[in-house]
């Protein structure tokens, strides 16, 4: 029995290893047969087999799951890099081979807009990058994006007036897996802006409400008159609504707050295209009338402005006066908008980046008035805990942080921050920094602090300038400048210039530190030499157009010198704390020489009483000693393109300690840049002034010569001026009818020739002692750094103080003393003299002086990347210009001379020498180039 036992257990014991050992065979062959042997794609050309499977989670030795694979499917679907996509599988040795097979979409391989005439194509890859479409050669076919292209196209369409355009687009397969995407477009007739007319408005007119319309109002000269049907906008639908609530805006100007404007009804109609009153062939065009309802109701003033919830401020009085409209006044909600910007900065101030103000209004229908209570959500009060800077690789920290009036540990002040960046453009470092864009604010809103990160993108800080040309008056000259602004990333400036010419020359040197001994002081100084040559037979020949031969005499009363100057200056700034202001004191000494090469002009500097030497010694050395305080106050934003902002200049030249002059010159220039869009106004008025003192007249080469490119563009360089005669005396001979002399004693050559002593007048550029200029242009903003001007130049240049034109007391009293004339000859010897008397000051030539001239035309701008300034080709028309005939002062008479016919012969001699016609005329038009700004 219990053997018997034993082996029924042995036997169920072997049963059931048998069983578990099939079991377990089962699972293991299944298990082979359900694993992903391996992967394969197949079809694919552009695109690697490795980003296929880049993009299937399902991997080689994974059990076999085909809900995975299904997700797989999609993934890669999703991609949109295909056409068409299938899994397939196959029983492989050691379980599922995964079959991928893939048709790419095709690649575009170029694009094409045909018929295409009203956009560039720029413009459109410019449309398609901003909004999204995805389109572009060598990116994959997709129909989807082709569509929203059309619609892109379409749109640009319409914006150009072509509303009806249709696009068709074709296809063409390029072997083995491209195409050439083409879009047909036929742009249909453009649709320019009808009659615009407005039904139910009576307070307002229609040409008020049609200037509202920026998008789609005519253009005018004035606007909306004459010129409105030849100068009519282009029609873009997708405008008329943003028009339409502007009218909307201008009915709530003006008070009238429940204003309603209806929906626009248009009118399409066919239109001629092309200009009138021209008989060329026209073209049909098409024309949209837009008539715009509106309800204009009732007219609302303000009752009064209250304010709530604020605990920042007490003083309700100073948020107040934020909003420009007072209690009573008509009701305007741009005056709101510009009261809760006004708020919304004055916050800012104080450190509430994040404050509101909303605005409730409550009306009072029966007494049609609207009060407005305004909720100050404030926020918190936050403070700048770290300031930092990206970009400048070559400007050091300190050099941007010293600019900066926000520091760190501070209340945030957006206000000094924005006037932070505006100190920072003035200096030329960076490219133009901008609140919004160049700066990255960090709130820590559990600290209340912002960290701030300013974000630069530096200039070359080398400028290179060159300028040249031919000028009849000027000669011809070139000129070359080199200047670095940021030496050693210091903020250091180094400038080197030379100009040489036929007639002028000057060399300089100058250095300036901004922050000496790391403290606010600007620092600078400069040496220079100068020299100018003047040639007035020379200008005479110019002006005629003719070379002139004049006889010696003749030359000697014309003026003919040089002038060289050489000396130092040295300079002083501060400006002041948290602010555009500056105060400064300069300094400089030189010494000038002049050389003549004329009686006239030896005369002219001997003669005229500017300096406490006399005589010959004049012309040796003139020592200046001046001194100059000064203040300035300067907003502009960049001083090559200046778009905004405005500069004021005010400074006092005081000569004569030191030195052997005398003079006080006060100079005041202001100048103010207003934007118009992308457009500028800008002009400048500039007033001088300058006069002796100590009994001294007014240095000649410091009085005001006008012209050239930094004034009056028109005009020739220091040309403008007021004449003046210079009094003077001259011995003729006397002369017989055939030209032989007419000696003292025939017997006796060596007694010498009979001379007439004679007074003559000397015509001169002495310069005036008073200067105005007013500049004013128009720049068109063309494209990047490319601008169009119109400017209009005006100059007066004349004598205040005729006493500041005076002879010296020795010239004065040998005039005064000098007999004229030879009346009678006897024995060789004249009789019969006639004595004058001279005044003590210059006289002005007639109509010369207080002369206005004024100079118009158009300019074009290019800030040249390499010099870092701006080169200008310009061409002018005076309108305003000195054109004159004048004669010499008649003090020449026939009684002067003896009877007879050398006395006559002799009399006519004089006359034509010393007395003749003088021609005053200046250049009708000028076209020049140069590389520098007029202001």
């Amino acid at each position: 029995m219990p053997s018997f036992a034993k082996i029924r257990l042995n036997l169920k014991a072997f049963i059931s290893i048998a069983l578990f050992v099939f079991v377990l065979s089962g699972v293991v062959v299944a298990s082979q047969q359900e694993l992903v042997e391996s992967i394969v794609v197949t079809g694919n050309r552009r695109i690697p087999a490795e980003t296929v499977k880049a993009r299937i989670y399902t991997h080689a030795g994974d059990v076999y799951d085909q809900a995975a694979l299904e997700r797989d499917f999609a993934s890669l679907w999703n991609t949109g890099y295909f056409d068409d996509l299938r899994f397939e599988r196959e029983q492989g040795k050691k379980g599922w081979i995964i079959n991928v097979y893939v048709k790419e979409k095709p690649t575009i391989r170029t694009i094409e807009y045909k018929g295409l005439s009203s956009a560039s194509t720029s413009d459109v890859l410019e449309r398609f990058k901003k909004d999204k479409v995805g389109l572009s050669v060598e990116s994959q076919y997709d129909p989807t994006r082709v569509k929203k292209a059309e619609v892109v196209l379409k749109n640009i369409l319409a914006e150009h007036g072509h509303q009806f355009a249709t696009i068709r687009t074709e296809l063409r397969p390029i072997p083995p897996a491209a195409v050439a995407l083409t879009f047909v477009i036929k742009e249909g007739p453009k649709v320019k802006v009808g009659k615009i007319k407005f039904e139910g408005n009576k307070k307002l007119k229609n040409r008020e409400l049609r200037a509202a319309m920026k998008n789609l109002k005519p253009i005018g000269v004035p606007r909306s008159i004459f010129l409105e049907n030849l100068l009519a906008r282009t029609y873009d639908a997708s405008k008329l609504q943003e028009d339409t609530e502007r009218v909307r805006e201008a009915y709530q100007t003006k008070g009238y707050f429940k204003a309603l404007v209806g929906d626009p009804k248009t009118d399409l109609h066919d239109a001629p295209s092309g200009v009138l009153f021209i008989p060329f062939k026209k073209r049909s065009g098409k024309a949209i009338d837009i008539t715009i309802p509106v309800e204009e109701g009732d007219r609302y003033r303000l009752g009064s402005i209250t304010f709530k919830n604020g605990k920042a401020v007490s003083n309700t009085n100073a948020l107040r006066s934020l909003f420009p409209m007072k209690d009573g006044d008509i009701f305007s909600t741009a005056q709101v908008r510009k009261g809760l910007q006004n708020l919304t900065k004055a916050y800012g101030e104080l450190g509430y980046i994040n404050f509101t103000g909303v605005p409730d209004t409550k009306i009072d229908e029966e007494k049609k008035i609207i009060n407005l209570d305004i909720d100050l959500d404030e926020g918190k009060s936050y403070s700048v805990r770290r300031i930092e800077f990206s970009g400048n690789t070559t400007t050091r920290d300190k050099v941007i942080r010293r600019e900066l009036a926000l520091e760190e540990g501070n209340v945030y002040n957006g206000r000094l921050w924005e006037l932070s960046l505006q100190r920072l453009n003035q200096l030329q470092y960076f490219e133009p920094l901008k609140p919004e864009e160049s700066s990255e604010i960090k709130h820590n809103d559990k600290d209340a602090t912002v960290d701030l990160n300013l974000k630069v993108k530096e200039k070359g800080k080398n400028s290179i300038g060159l300028t040249g040309g031919v000028s009849g008056l000027a000669g011809s000259f070139i000129g070359i400048n080199y200047e670095t602004n940021n030496f050693l990333g210091v903020g250091e400036t180094l400038r080197v210039e030379a100009n040489v010419g036929s007639l002028e020359r000057t060399v300089l040197f100058s250095f300036t530190e901004p922050y000496f001994a790391d403290r606010p002081l600007q620092l600078g100084f400069s040496v220079f030499s100068t020299r100018y040559r003047y040639n007035q037979a020379q200008q005479a020949s110019v002006q005629a157009n003719q070379q002139l031969n004049l006889p010696q005499s003749v030359l000697d009363t014309l003026q003919n010198f040089t002038q060289s100057r050489t000396g130092f200056t040295t300079s002083l700034n501060y400006p002041l704390h948290r602010s555009f202001k500056r105060v400064g004191l300069t300094y400089s000494f030189d010494i000038s020489s002049v050389t003549t090469f004329s009686n006239a002009s030896s005369q002219l500097f001997q003669q005229v009483a500017f300096r406490n030497v006399s005589g010959p010694d004049a012309l040796k050395g003139v020592l200046t000693s001046k001194v100059v305080p000064s203040f300035s106050y300067n907003t502009i934003f960049n001083p090559q393109t200046p778009h905004t902002g405005r500069s004021l200049f005010v400074a006092a030249e005081l000569s004569g300690l030191g030195g052997n002059v005398a003079a006080i010159r006060p100079v005041v220039e202001f100048k103010q840049f207003i934007p118009v869009g992308a457009n500028t106004i800008g002009y400048r008025i500039q007033g001088s002034f300058i006069t002796g003192y100590r009994g001294l007249d007014a240095n000649p080469a410091e009085r005001f010569f006008s012209g050239g490119d930094l004034d009056l563009r028109g005009f020739d360089t220091r040309t403008l001026s007021p004449y003046a005669f210079l009094a003077d005396s001259v011995d003729l001979p006397l002369q017989n009818p055939d030209g032989t002399p007419v000696p003292k004693d025939p017997t006796n050559p060596r007694a010498g020739l009979v001379t007439v002593h004679l007074p003559v007048h000397r015509i001169i550029i002495p310069g005036g002692d008073t200067n105005l200029i007013a500049n004013t242009e128009y720049r068109f903003h063309v494209a990047g750094p490319v601008t169009l001007a119109a400017f209009a130049d005006f100059g007066l240049d004349f004598i205040a103080r005729s006493s500041q034109l005076r002879l010296n007391t020795d010239q004065f009293n040998a005039l005064n003393s000098t007999p004229f004339g030879c009346a009678t000859l006897v024995a060789g010897t004249c009789k019969g003299t006639i004595p004058l008397t001279f005044s003590p000051n210059l006289e002005t030539v007639g109509g010369t002086n207080y002369v206005p001239r004024a100079s118009t035309g158009i300019e074009l701008q290019v800030i040249l990347p390499i010099v870092n300034a701006p080169f200008r080709i310009y061409y002018a028309y005076n309108p305003l210009r000195l054109d004159t005939t004048r004669d010499s002062p008649s003090l020449i008479t026939r009684g002067m001379f003896p009877a007879g016919g050398a006395g006559d012969f002799t009399y006519r001699q004089a006359l034509q020498a010393f007395e003749p016609s003088y021609r005053l005329r200046e250049p009708r038009k000028t076209f020049r180039f140069t590389v520098a700004t007029t202001f």
